[in-house]
């Protein structure tokens, strides 16, 4: 293999690592309705990605571009997760079933959490169910405090697309108003 050929191989791999990264984490964007930033990275994808493709097809002479394309596609996808997990955006609400409620609610309220609670019943005995709204980059430090803190807690955490932050004290929540009220503005 010569030099320009190596090169190349190289190239077209970082090519493909980063446009397959900006459509992981554009992708991500996407599903949480940020249309601005996902349409910015997906402008400079396609850049990227057409310049990648374009160099592989034309040399199709050297088998070994198309190597290069799959490692750089399966490399983007590894790393365009990992990028995604660590900018973590976005709002997660955390149900969080529980036997000890009271104890439960008062040690989340000490750690700095704001949370709602809900008493149920079950045939067996009474519950409560606790949601947390929370940061998606403090999902896991909250999975991990409940753990801790009652083990037998059954945890569900959802992402959240709106989130109003309505449980936070002094945000009051906006009435809602239906669709084609007279009154609405």
């Amino acid at each position: 293999m010569n030099t320009t050929v190596f090169v190349t191989f190289w190239l077209i791999v970082l090519a493909r690592i980063t446009d397959v990264t900006l459509d992981t984490v554009r992708t991500a964007a996407i599903v949480q309705g940020r249309r601005a930033f996902a349409a910015a990275l997906g402008f400079f994808e396609a850049v990227v990605y057409v310049c990648a493709v374009a160099k592989v097809l034309l040399n199709m002479d050297h088998p070994v571009y198309a190597l290069a394309y799959g490692l750089g596609f399966g490399a983007g996808t590894y790393l365009g997760i990992a990028i995604e997990q660590r900018l973590a955006f976005g709002q997660q609400l955390a149900t969080l079933v529980t036997r000890d409620g009271v104890g439960l609610a008062k040690a989340l309220r000490a750690a700095g959490y704001v949370l709602a609670e809900v008493k149920g019943h079950t045939q067996d005995s009474d519950l409560t169910i606790l949601y947390v709204e929370i940061p998606r980059r403090l999902a896991r430090k909250l999975v991990g405090d409940v753990g801790a803190m009652d083990p037998a807690c059954f945890c569900i955490v959802n992402d959240v697309r709106l989130a109003r932050r309505a449980l936070r004290r002094h945000e009051p929540a906006s009435p809602m108003r239906p669709r084609g009220d007279a009154t609405s503005t």
